[in-house]
């Protein structure tokens, strides 16, 4: 093998991706924060049945905390992702244009 092949080889290490241990959890909420040295991301499930509830209690629960390095790779993998699928089936609104249009729409009924 030529140097430059062991350089090559060297520098793209093959990724062998271990799910033995994984498990999986369906969330419908997430919110994120963050210190200068990692972003927390909270996941988790609403379960309220009325959306005219004057407050929402949203079960935690996984809590993945990222360096920034991983958060800025997470965050360019979801946007591709997210890209691609709107492509496929369409713009998703996001919860806040949901929002935005329930309030919308609560001024336009209080003027009729």
């Amino acid at each position: 093998m030529d140097k430059k092949n062991s350089k090559d080889k060297a520098a793209n290490p093959t990724v062998r991706w271990d799910d033995s241990r994984m498990s999986s959890t369906y969330a419908n909420v997430c919110n994120v924060s963050s210190t200068q040295e990692e972003i927390t991301v909270l996941f988790g499930l609403n379960q309220a049945w009325n959306a005219q509830q004057k407050e929402l209690t949203i079960e935690l629960s996984n809590r993945m905390i990222l360096n920034p390095h991983a958060a800025k790779r997470m965050s360019m993998l979801l946007s591709n992702v997210i890209s691609q699928y709107e492509e496929r089936f369409g713009t998703i609104s996001s919860a806040s244009d949901n929002v935005s249009e329930a309030k919308l729409q609560e001024k336009v009924a209080a003027k009729h």
